[in-house]
């Protein structure tokens, strides 16, 4: 069966309450999707889906901890309900953890978190979501990865370590649904300005100006820019294309 217009189709967006996410949630909404805005900060999330239904597009937020199985289930439940089914979900909610640290002064509790944020949650958002896109005859998943899931990073062993197992997630689950009609890439972002970039800008400014050298774009990318990104890979019109990582990085991985 062939994917669904981006006019009848339901889109799910976790992390949708700012920076990357709010930016690709309200891409969907101006191509005609019904948006489904997944977060923590209901402060944000719900003057966002707002801001959509106020611009004449059809949203709703969720409030989702993503860390939360449960909280997932009951996410994509709500999707369905509310829309009438699940089409496209980009699965976009993640951290960066501690600052920069060699192997052997990082810690085991970081760890813990970033792999329960970055990869436990993307297993929990696939499994949920592909049941509910069967169910429909098929559909589009994106997932945000990193262009430290291509390449390694020191001082980054863990975020590395868990965007090389959301990229891993990513093949195997477009490998899985190739033949069911749900097609699964992802998207590898290398440093965006968003509120994470801004954290981090804010620790270490001298940082944030040497990364910028490593572009050899000499800028940084924007929440916008992976947004469209996202758009072609979950586009109908791009149904051939399954299981890649799609890099948006300025450059910095053809060094």
């Amino acid at each position: 069966m062939a994917q669904k217009p981006f006019t009848d189709s339901v889109a799910l967006v976790t992390g949708a309450t700012s920076g990357i996410g709010l930016a690709t949630a309200e891409a969907f909404a101006k191509v005609g999707c019904s948006v489904v805005l997944a977060g923590r900060r209901e402060e944000l999330g719900e003057p966002a889906a707002e801001s959509i239904r106020a611009s004449g597009g059809q949203a709703a937020f969720v409030r989702t901890d993503v860390t939360d199985d449960d909280q997932v289930r009951r996410l994509v439940e709500a999707a369905v309900e509310r829309f009438g089914g699940l089409d496209i979900a980009f699965n976009n909610a993640g951290i960066e953890g501690d600052p920069l640290a060699p192997f052997h002064e990082a810690s085991l509790d970081n760890f813990d978190h970033v792999f329960r944020t970055n990869v436990r949650s993307m297993f929990s958002c696939i499994r949920h979501e592909a049941p509910a896109m069967l169910a429909g005859g098929g559909g589009a998943i994106v997932n945000n990865a990193s262009i430290a899931g291509l390449i390694g990073f020191p001082g980054l062993a863990t975020y590395s370590a868990s965007k090389h197992a959301v990229i891993g997630l990513t093949k195997t689950a477009a490998l899985e649904y190739a033949e069911h009609g749900i097609r699964v890439n992802a998207v590898a972002p290398a440093v965006i300005e968003t509120q994470m970039f801004d954290r981090i800008a804010d620790q270490n400014a001298e940082l944030i100006e040497f990364a910028r050298t490593l572009h050899p774009m000499k800028r940084f990318g924007e929440p916008g820019e992976v947004a469209q990104a996202v758009l072609w890979l979950a586009s109908p019109e791009n149904s051939f294309t399954t299981g890649i990582t799609l890099p948006l990085d300025g450059g910095y991985t053809a060094q």
